[in-house]
């Protein structure tokens, strides 16, 4: 069946100005302040697509050209377990990961595949440059398997110590290239790897939140739980590194109650880090917009300690118009941390109560909403959504697996030209 390219154009969120996309707009290309744009659909109203399969039934909310083979999208329950040992009456779990028994299919184990296999379908198919994606771990390796699945060609820049994230089921399509910073690296220094790599003009950033496919992606988890639910959520919880996934789920929020029957957005939204990397958290308590302060060394130190890798970004979307400040603010959310304790004892507890396993950044979500519940921030009878971002790696790689080894392993302080003479030899 053919697919027409979903109908939308962009706003600028600090001006209201709309435009078109030129097709990979990352801001409005009149300048200004700082500022995300969103996408603005020409559908209103949330219907999901049963003629399409997987995450594309969400597709008139996601800015895509075509859709792309394999595709998975999240699934949303009612939790009994853990809900009664928390002792809340209305909790809904929204999992991407693999566990067939609830019908969730994500190969990677990861909701990074909703980004990836959004991203990607906005992409032209005609596109002759080369993607670059930049990743900690989770979004690589979903990036990877999807435009493998799909050759599409990409270069994905990690640090060498997550390298260990980089598991398949099977040989990865040559059109993808693994750039590694070397070890004692941090997220950061791949994004520094990116964007010296993108000075060509042969290949293109995928754009981080800035990217309206990637945030629209992520925010299919939300449209799952009204999808099952029927109406917006009273609270939000998830994990977050960049915070670009509670962004998007709030945009949708938006959309759903613009929508006018699914009620009005009151969801506060409640991120969790994973200490003692608490940028996030720090800044949000300080009161400000500015983010905190870091020094680069105490931040790759933070990253290196803590289980939840994925939630070491040293620059997320956290100022900027439309970021997350302004999510917090608007949502009358708020932050948390746990210990690497506290995730380990949610690993087990999670199990235990529901019966499968969870990757380490969304046992920081589940630590969050505990001491939500514990504090008085959650009523017992609210409607709360537990945004779960990755799970059922034990059962996924029971089908055997193997690693990607990188193609090169780069310093992130070789000049640019250095750094694309490099990559370019892959090609």
């Amino acid at each position: 069946m053919k697919f027409n390219p979903t109908r939308y154009h962009l706003m600028n969120v600090a001006t209201g100005r709309e435009f078109e996309d030129g097709g990979w707009d990352l801001a409005d290309p009149e300048g200004g302040s700082p500022a995300l744009v969103r996408a603005v659909y020409e559908q209103k109203q949330f219907n999901p697509r049963d003629d399409l399969r997987g995450l594309y039934r969400y597709a008139d909310w996601m800015p895509v050209r075509r859709t792309l083979r394999h595709s998975a999208a999240p699934v949303t329950y009612k939790s009994k377990g853990l809900a009664k040992f928390l002792g809340l009456n209305n909790l809904y779990i929204t999992f991407s990961g693999w566990n067939p028994r609830i019908g969730a299919k994500m190969k990677t184990c990861s909701f990074k595949e909703t980004e990836a296999f959004s991203v990607c379908a906005r992409m032209d198919k005609k596109e002759g440059r080369v993607l670059v994606v930049q990743s900690a771990g989770n979004t690589a390796r979903a990036f990877a398997q999807v435009c493998s699945d799909n050759e599409i060609p990409v270069v994905i820049c990690v640090p060498a110590d997550n390298l260990h994230d980089l598991w398949f089921h099977k040989r990865l399509h040559r059109c993808v290239k693994l750039v590694a910073a070397p070890h004692g690296c941090d997220y950061y220094d791949a994004i520094t790897l990116g964007e010296k790599l993108a000075t060509d003009p042969r290949f293109f950033l995928e754009g981080g939140a800035k990217n309206v496919a990637r945030r629209d992606g992520m925010g299919t988890t939300l449209l799952s739980c009204v999808e099952k639910t029927g109406r917006i959520p009273d609270a939000y919880f998830q994990a977050v590194g960049s915070g670009t996934g509670a962004i998007a789920a709030w945009e949708n929020a938006e959309r759903l109650a613009a929508d006018g029957r699914f009620g009005e957005n009151k969801m506060r939204v409640y991120v969790a880090q994973n200490a003692p990397f608490t940028l996030i958290h720090d800044s949000w308590k300080a009161h400000g917009r500015a983010l905190a302060e870091l020094d680069p060394a105490e931040g790759r130190r933070q990253a290196e300690v803590i289980l939840a890798k994925v939630l070491s970004n040293r620059k997320p979307p956290y100022g900027i118009a439309g970021g997350l400040f302004d999510v917090l603010e608007a949502s009358g959310g708020d932050t948390f941390t746990c210990t690497n304790d506290d995730i380990m004892y949610w690993l087990l507890q999670f199990r235990n109560l529901e019966g499968y396993d969870l990757l380490p950044a969304p046992c920081a979500a589940v630590a969050a909403l505990s001491q939500a519940v514990e504090g008085g921030q959650v009523g017992a009878d609210e409607c709360i959504m537990l945004n779960c971002t990755g799970g059922g790696f034990l059962a996924s790689m029971a089908q055997g697996y193997q690693f990607k080894e990188p193609d090169l392993i780069l310093d992130p302080s070789l000049p640019a030209e250095e750094v694309v003479a490099a990559v370019s030899s892959l090609f």
